[in-house]
């Protein structure tokens, strides 16, 4: 145990936050807010600095700092989110190279087995706790607007600050994601099991979300006890992964200098990466391995602008009635972003809108949507207009898409989560 302790515990990031609060929970309260501070805690997953915790721990925070095991403190910005899984990735930059937590599966993970617990617990960095799995599969209501299916439950103490912590195996290994705790009980607390995590990271890392670049790999996760590996599924026709040369059924095994396990791995490999580089991926196809080399093409030639051309043209009278819409259906307001501020959102978007109000308690407001946002994307389609929401709001499969992802510009922040739409 105390081995697989000193393996963790590097990685572990005690998070600290500041956020203001108002009078009804209202961000339109008329009064003064006060200072709250809150904490957590993170689980390095990358050593350029990202970090995977839970979004209740960064929502709506004004200011985030993380501390190391070795005391070293830096500011945090949150990267992306997803409210309906609760995870969150945030970064901080360092002038070295972080370690990271070893990952483990939770896919054989076993009833009675033992597991670790280190967080933030209350603000006393870096506390350790044990005990054993108690289930291996709870379905959680932690309230009307949060609830987790498939949680591990686990008697190992977790408490208020332990929320986005690793929960590790006696290897050192993160197995679960500490989430919440069943208010009133003794030892009754639960953890994201670290597969669905990891499923999630990917989505919360992809290239496409935060660099806008398209690679076209389409691949799923296996894991096992004896295994774990990243089978592809499918390159895209016509993209960079059919022209490296990826096949159904190649195992990834490397890309760039990152050892592959799972998607999650390989989207941070690629992330940072130029469309001018050229990246070598080694696969195993057939017994044997090879090395393809993978250059990413950016996004908006291949994707959104390849879906926005089937989209039917809009009246100006429509793009009027889509303000209204807008703000029946998701809860907020758009105006167009003018050219002088065209440069906020970046080369790798073609435009946004602004969100000028957003209404209490609506989908947007339950989602951190704040006024001032720039919306660059629903789904996957830009959001430079007004016609391009009156595109989504009457797509006729606008409701299997609930929730309905979006994609916000928050000062240098790409931010993205979900929707559930008011209909």
């Amino acid at each position: 145990m105390v081995r697989a302790v000193k393996r963790a515990k590097p990685g572990v990031a005690n998070i600290h936050s500041k956020k203001t609060a108002f009078a009804g929970d209202s961000l339109f309260s008329t009064r003064k807010g006060r200072e709250v501070n809150g904490m957590g805690t993170g689980i390095v997953i990358d050593p350029r600095g990202y970090i995977l915790t839970n979004h209740h721990v960064v929502n709506g925070v004004d200011s985030l700092r993380v501390t190391l095991e070795d005391g070293a403190s830096f500011d945090a910005k949150v990267i992306s989110f997803d409210r309906k899984h609760d995870l969150a990735v945030i970064k901080i930059k360092s002038s070295r190279s972080l370690t990271t937590v070893p990952m483990g599966t939770s896919s054989d993970l076993m009833l009675g087995e033992t597991v670790i617990a280190i967080g933030n617990a209350f603000g006393y960095e870096h506390t350790v706790t044990a005990g054993i799995i108690s289930s291996l599969s709870r379905d959680v209501e932690v309230n009307e607007k949060q609830s987790y299916e498939g949680l591990l439950q686990t008697d190992a103490s977790i408490n208020p600050g332990n929320s986005g912590g690793p929960l590790i195996n006696l290897d050192g290994e993160v197995v679960g994601v500490n989430v919440a705790i069943r208010a009133g009980a003794q030892r009754i607390g639960f953890a994201i099991p670290i597969d669905e995590a990891r499923r999630i990271t990917a989505e919360l890392l992809s290239v496409e979300q935060l660099n806008h670049h398209y690679h076209g790999l389409q691949a799923k996760d296996h894991k096992s006890a004896e295994l774990r590996e990243m089978i592809v599924s499918a390159a895209q026709s016509g993209s960079p992964a059919e022209k490296a040369g990826f096949k159904k059924g190649d195992v990834v095994i490397k890309a760039a200098e990152v050892d592959v396990i799972d998607r999650a791995d390989f989207e941070r490999a690629l992330l940072g990466r130029s469309v001018s580089d050229a990246i070598e991926v080694v696969v195993r196809r057939d017994d044997e391995t090879s090395t393809l080399s993978l250059t990413l093409s950016e996004l908006g030639s291949k994707r959104i602008s390849a879906k926005k051309t089937t989209a039917t043209v809009v009246s100006s009278k429509r793009s009027v009635e889509s303000v209204g819409e807008s703000w029946k259906t998701f809860g907020f307001r758009l105006t167009p972003l003018p050219k002088s501020e065209r440069q906020l959102v970046g080369d790798q978007y073609r435009g946004g809108l602004r969100i000028t109000a957003v209404r209490p308690d609506s989908p947007a407001a339950r989602n951190g949507i704040r006024s001032g946002d720039i919306l660059v994307g629903l789904h996957i389609w830009e959001t430079v207009n007004h016609e391009n929401i009156s595109y989504v709001i009457d797509h006729p499969q606008l409701t299997s898409f609930d929730p309905l992802k979006f994609y916000i510009i928050r000062g240098s922040e790409t931010l993205f989560g979900y929707l559930h739409l008011a209909r």
